[in-house]
C-alpha cells in the first residue's frame, strides 16, 4: 500500500482528524462506495464512454488534454468515423490527421498520436499494449495516459493523475504544499494508487475524473452537492478557496507579427509550417515576427519571404489586425495583401510552398488563425480590426 501523507494540522469543525483521514482503510472504503454510487448517478453521457475500445479511449484522452470537454465531443465522432482503428490511423497522411485535429489546438498531440499509431501498427501488431511500461514508451503517452485507457479499456489496476484529481486529491488530503512540484506529485499519486479498487478500477478512475471535473471545481467547489464532502478535511476547515496553492502566473509575452496574403492571378502562396516552428505540419500563409526597431516592416516580410521562398512580391495595404494567444505569448497579427512579382531560381530557398485557389483552402490544414485569413480571401470576414 503506498503511503499517504496528509496535510498537517488542520483542525475538523465536526468531525476527530483520524475519522477524516485518508490514511484510513475505513475512510477509503467509504469514500469508494459514496463516489461510484454517485458517479453511477450523475455521469455525463459521453461518446467515449460508450465503449471499451482502448483506441478510442486513448484518442478521447489525447484530445481532452487542455481542452474543453464540449469541444471534444464535437470533434471525436468525426475523427474516430475517419479513423475507426489505429491500422486507419496509421496508413493516413499526416496532413489529413491535421486537417480532422483543425481547430482543437495543441497539434503536437495529433503529430504525437498518429506517430505512436504507426509505432503500435509495426511493433504491437496493431493492438494498443496491454503492459503499462510499453504503453507508456509511446510518443505522447504518459503515465497519466497510459493509465487511464489501460484502467478504462480493461480494469487494470493504473493510477490516475491530471488536473481534476489533482484538485481534488489536494482537498482530500488539505495538502497545501505546491501540487506540481516534485514532492507535491509524489504525493498525489500515492493518494491515486492507494484509492485503487481490488476490481473495477476504471470506473473509480473516471468517476474521479467526473468529481473533479462537476463537483470539486477550481471555484465555489459545489460541497453541498459533493457525495464525499463528509470525508473531506478541507472543506471540514472552511480552506477549499486555498488549497490547492495558487500557482504564479504565468508571465505574457507581447509579439507583433505580420502575415502576407500573396495572390498570383486567382491563387495565393501557402507555406507548410516546418518542424520546431508553431503549429509544425500545418499550412499557412507567410507569417514572420517583426522588430519595430529593424527598419519597415513592409521591408522586413519582403526579406523574409524571398529567402525562404525566392518570391519576390509589392506589399499592399494592411488589411486586419488580429490579436491572439498561444501558450504564454500574447500576439499582434497585422495581415498584408502582396502581389507576386517574380521568383528568384537562385535563392537556394527549401520551404515547401503551394500556391491555391482560395476555394481550395478548405482542403489545407490550418491554424485558427489561418483559417479566418481564408474568410478574409473569400469574402465570409470572421476577422476584427
Amino acid at each position: 500500500m503506498a503511503r499517504i501523507t496528509v496535510g498537517a494540522a488542520i483542525p475538523s469543525r465536526s468531525k476527530p482528524a483520524a475519522a477524516l483521514s485518508p490514511a484510513s482503510s475505513a475512510w477509503r472504503s467509504a469514500f469508494r462506495r459514496r463516489l461510484v454510487a454517485w458517479y453511477r448517478k450523475n455521469a455525463r453521457q459521453l461518446p467515449w464512454r460508450e465503449t471499451r475500445d482502448p483506441y478510442q479511449i486513448w484518442v478521447s484522452e489525447v484530445m481532452l488534454q487542455q481542452t474543453l470537454v464540449a469541444t471534444v465531443t464535437a470533434y471525436f465522432p468525426r475523427f474516430v468515423a475517419r479513423f475507426p482503428t489505429i491500422a486507419a490511423l496509421a496508413a493516413a497522411p499526416e496532413e489529413e490527421v491535421l486537417k480532422l485535429w483543425e481547430g482543437l489546438g495543441y497539434y503536437r498531440r495529433a503529430r504525437q498520436l498518429h506517430r505512436a499509431a504507426q509505432v503500435i501498427r509495426d511493433e504491437h501488431g496493431g493492438e494498443f499494449p496491454r503492459q503499462i511500461e510499453a504503453a507508456r514508451s509511446l510518443p505522447g503517452v504518459g503515465r497519466y495516459t497510459a493509465g487511464a485507457v489501460l484502467s478504462i479499456a480493461h480494469d487494470d489496476p493504473h493510477p490516475i493523475l491530471e488536473a481534476n484529481t489533482v484538485r481534488l486529491f489536494a482537498r482530500l488530503l488539505a495538502y497545501r504544499g505546491d501540487v506540481r512540484s516534485a514532492a507535491g506529485q509524489q504525493v498525489l499519486w500515492s493518494m491515486a494508487e492507494a484509492l485503487l479498487p481490488k476490481t473495477a478500477s476504471g470506473e473509480l478512475n473516471q468517476a474521479l475524473m467526473e468529481l473533479g471535473s462537476q463537483v470539486c471545481t477550481p471555484r465555489d467547489p459545489a460541497c453541498n452537492a459533493c457525495p464525499v464532502a463528509a470525508l473531506c478535511p478541507t472543506r471540514a476547515a472552511g480552506l477549499t478557496a486555498s488549497i490547492p496553492a495558487a500557482q504564479a502566473k504565468m508571465q505574457i509575452t507581447a509579439v507583433r507579427e505580420a502575415a502576407l496574403l500573396v495572390r498570383r492571378g486567382a491563387r495565393v502562396l501557402l507555406l507548410r509550417r516546418e518542424a520546431g516552428e508553431r503549429w509544425a505540419g500545418l499550412w499557412d500563409f507567410p507569417r514572420y515576427a517583426v522588430d519595430p526597431d529593424a527598419g519597415p516592416v513592409e521591408q522586413q516580410l519582403t526579406e523574409h519571404l524571398a529567402r525562404d521562398t525566392g518570391t519576390q512580391v509589392r506589399i499592399g495595404a494592411r488589411l486586419t489586425t488580429i490579436k491572439h494567444s498561444v501558450t504564454r505569448y500574447r500576439i499582434t497579427l497585422d495581415c498584408y495583401a502582396a502581389t507576386h512579382v517574380t521568383i528568384d531560381p537562385n535563392t537556394g530557398a527549401t520551404r515547401t510552398v503551394a500556391w491555391v485557389t482560395p476555394a481550395e483552402l478548405v482542403n489545407y490544414p490550418l491554424s485558427t488563425t489561418g483559417r479566418k485569413l481564408t474568410r478574409l480571401l473569400t469574402g465570409k470576414n470572421g476577422v476584427s480590426g
